[in-house]
């Protein structure tokens, strides 16, 4: 997991050939925010797409830890506060929904080991490594998500 502000994103570009790309799309969202409709936003069929959604916070009990295998989220906040539970998936051991490859997805029992607080600009990357249980505040949040495959 990384977690860090968008301008500093440039520094993770050579981690995956994709990451420039939404880079700029993440620029442009936070630029304005207002301008982007929520749904998904396909820039690169089956290998990079960005989804904007607004959703309401679940709590952290009520927020499971999830994985995936095909793809590295990148996860910006847009407006609001975010908060997002991470564990090694590694160290996952209650499966709560098998994998699914259609929507490359796993869920887990387990709690988080860590608990992130994400600001509008501010974003997270969750490699296929990385369990985490997106939507744990409370209140509403603006946020885009950028799906990468994986390479």
């Amino acid at each position: 997991m990384i977690v860090d502000r968008l301008e500093e994103l440039a520094r993770y570009l050579p981690l995956n050939s994709r990451f420039g790309r939404a880079w700029e799309f993440l620029q442009a969202a936070l630029r304005q925010p207002e301008s982007l409709t929520d749904g998904r936003h396909v820039l690169e069929e089956g290998k990079l797409s960005v989804i904007v959604e607004s959703a309401a916070g679940r709590g952290p009990a009520a927020s499971p830890l999830e994985s995936h295998r095909q793809m590295i989220d990148i996860q910006l906040v847009l407006a609001g506060v975010e908060q997002i539970g991470w564990r090694p998936q590694g160290e996952c051991q209650e499966v709560t929904q098998a994998y699914l490859a259609e929507r490359d997805i796993e869920f887990y029992s387990d709690r988080p080991k860590v608990w992130v607080e994400l600001q509008p600009g501010e974003f997270a990357i969750f490699f296929p490594a990385d369990a985490h249980a997106p939507l744990a505040g409370s209140g509403t949040v603006r946020k885009a998500i950028a799906k990468v495959a994986v390479e």
